[in-house]
């Protein structure tokens, strides 16, 4: 996998003349830099190592001034040369650029003693033994020392051993292949157009790939590709590239944006950030104190909102959330930097727990162990994490990606061994962002809520069989995304633990309970309809003798009609189900015999039916599908 170093130090230490004794390029290329004699901007080189691969080198400025592109070339890099002048020694940039690599995580390097002949050898003796002392205590305490010298050549091919061997036994951890390539430089190429240059910290790249910019999420195409001044159809994770792209003008691109394929990355207002204060620095973080925030190669003003404290003192580590104006994308294990305000200074830093940050209470102790979990948690285990904190609204594959950081095999082979344990559920395999899961603990609330909900339902309408679906979604289910629904009584449907009657929901053991009036009364009006047959007496009829109003017997109507002994062929019109059984038979069979059409004479010359009531079953057999109506005339349906 190829690496990237990047300089470190001092202004005027000699970086950008080393890097170019080493590798014969020049790292400044603006004309300011070239006439002040200082580097402003990143610079990017390249130096070929024996093994036939290539080092990717990103030059730093040494100026105060210029910290934030010193923190946006770092926040690419794999090791680090440390370079410090031999007649001057551990200046303030070389502490603070220190500090910014330890922020950003990177563990490995060496150290340059440039300029070492320009003092004699028991200064450089006493020198060497300083740098030591300073580097206590830091990722570069083993790190080996090389006194050079750019002019005369003196260590330098010492140096360059180092660097080739440092670079092919470093094992880079980039294990996500979501591609990102953070934008340093922004600049048009004649005859090309818009080019765009980083560091793919992530993934790969290829010509022809669609991709955005985010956060604006603007579209282009990747029109071409080069790397180390060549050009590429892919570039892969850990190289410098530039990238040519389509239908976009220079001002369209901001540096700081990240370019990525669509829908891989979610910009959001806030990040949920294990920040550290720096045992060096002056004073600790107060409470929602404004701060310079640095994430790959954008800057912002942002503030920093403590959750379980008031101040992070130097030295400290806690979680806190970082609020931005405006949203940002990242990824979970993204490293940050934080400087204050009056004077600038490197404070804090740390790594990304959540991109995608959730209201929390301040002092929340159940918040507390959550984040102390998403610190240390790896593989399935973040992932299991992550889908009980999204509770109901669960995660799509493109999210879990962003918050796990995990290549997608890794992410889908947890997701697997998850869902195999019951400890995540698939709902939706054509979700927005993806195939869409929720955790297993989550399903295992919602059923036991919903078959509480349908049990309080009977309890509350004991005479009827069931609630309808839709009903249902809109009362238990109003907070929940469709599928999600769906998904949880389809599941207890298949399990047995509910049953379905057309489209009402119903416990297994669940039946109508009468009262013993009710009960009378359904066997009385059972029996009237059954003796009328087609010509069923009148509501008012069967009730009045019973002292009974429409409205205390409708309860019982209901049930029946419920239970299928009923049909309801128009208000207060009601049929035996029987005798509405034997009707079809006696039509289709109508038809059977070579008829083509029936009209109401033929209808009542088949059933000897008043009109009271041929009217009625006439329009009732077109509304259940046996007839369609043409003219004045029924015909079979499908025939």
């Amino acid at each position: 996998m190829p690496v990237i170093m990047g300089t470190a130090g001092h202004i005027d230490h000699g970086k950008t003349t080393l890097i170019k004794a080493l590798t014969g390029i020049d790292c400044d290329r603006l004309a300011e830099e070239k006439k002040r004699g200082i580097t402003i901007e990143l610079g990017f080189a390249f130096m070929d190592l024996p093994d036939g691969a290539r080092l990717g080198i990103i030059d730093v400025p040494g100026h105060e001034r210029f910290v934030k592109n010193m923190v946006a070339g770092a926040a690419g890099i794999d090791f680090v040369t440390l370079v410090i002048a031999a007649d001057e020694g551990v200046m303030p940039q070389t502490r603070e650029h220190l500090d910014i690599c330890t922020l950003l995580g990177v563990s490995a390097g060496v150290v340059a003693l440039t300029k070492a002949d320009m003092v004699d050898a028991d200064w450089l003796e006493m020198v060497t033994d300083d740098v030591r002392a300073a580097l206590a205590g830091s990722f570069l305490a083993d790190a080996p020392i090389f006194p050079v010298s750019s002019h005369t050549g003196a260590g330098l091919p010492e140096l360059r051993g180092a660097l080739a061997e440092l670079a092919a036994n470093f094992a880079p951890k980039r294990r996500s292949d979501l591609a990102r390539l953070p934008i340093d430089r922004v600049f048009t190429l004649k005859g090309h157009g818009t080019v765009v240059t980083g560091t793919l910290i992530a993934g790969t790249f290829a010509v022809g790939d669609e991709v955005r910019l985010f956060p604006s999420d603007k579209r282009s195409k990747i029109r071409s590709l080069q790397s180390h001044g060549e050009p590429v159809e892919v570039s892969p994770a850990g190289r410098r590239t530039a990238v040519n792209l389509a239908g976009l003008e220079v001002e369209d691109v901001e540096r700081g944006e990240v370019l990525a394929r669509p829908g891989t990355l979610f910009p959001e207002n806030a990040w949920e950030v294990e920040l550290s204060c720096l045992a060096s620095a002056p004073r600790g973080i107060k409470h929602r104190t404004e701060v310079h925030f640095h994430h790959g190669t954008r800057e912002v003003l942002a503030r920093v909102h403590l959750l379980d404290r008031d101040k992070l003192e130097p030295g400290e580590t806690a979680v806190c959330q970082i609020r931005f104006p405006e949203p940002l994308a990242g990824v979970y294990g993204d490293r940050v930097v934080i400087r204050s305000g009056a004077p600038l200074r490197t404070m804090a830093g740390g790594r990304i727990l959540s991109p995608l940050a959730r209201k929390v209470k301040r002092f929340d102790a159940d918040a507390a162990a959550t984040f102390a979990a998403l610190a240390t948690a790896e593989g399935p285990e973040l992932v299991a994490l992550r889908l009980a904190r999204a509770g109901t609204e669960g995660l799509g594959f493109a999210r879990l990606m962003t918050l796990t950081n995990l290549e997608s095999k890794a992410l889908d082979k947890a997701l697997s061994g998850l869902c195999d344990k019951g400890a995540a559920a698939l709902v939706d395999r054509e979700g927005k962002e993806g195939r869409h899961f929720v955790h297993g603990d989550v399903v295992a609330a919602l059923t036991r809520s919903l078959a509480d909900f349908v049990a309080a339902y009977h309890k509350r309408e004991p005479l009827k069989l069931g609630i309808s679906r839709s009903e249902l979604a809109s009362t238990w289910g109003k907070a929940l995304a469709p599928k999600l629904f769906h998904f949880v009584v389809e599941r207890q449907l298949r399990a047995g633990k509910l049953a379905t009657e057309q489209d009402v929901l119903r416990l297994p053991d669940h039946k109508v309970s009468l009262a013993s009036d009710q009960a009378k009364l359904r066997e009385t009006l059972l029996a009237a309809y059954r003796a009328g047959g087609l010509t069923p007496p009148n509501v008012k009829d069967i009730l009045e003798p019973l002292d009974l109003t429409f409205k205390e017997a409708q309860p019982v109507y209901k049930v029946l009609l419920d239970e299928g002994l009923l049909v309801k062929a128009q208000e207060n019109m009601y049929f035996c189900a029987e005798a509405i059984t034997g009707l079809i038979e006696k039509v289709r069979a109508y038809y059977a015999a070579g008829a083509t059409d029936m009209g109401p004479a033929e209808f009542r010359q088949l059933t000897g039916l008043s009109r009271k009531f041929l009217i009625a079953l006439l329009e009732y057999l077109d509304k259940e599908k046996v007839t369609v109506r043409v003219g004045d005339k029924r015909q079979l349906r499908g025939k």
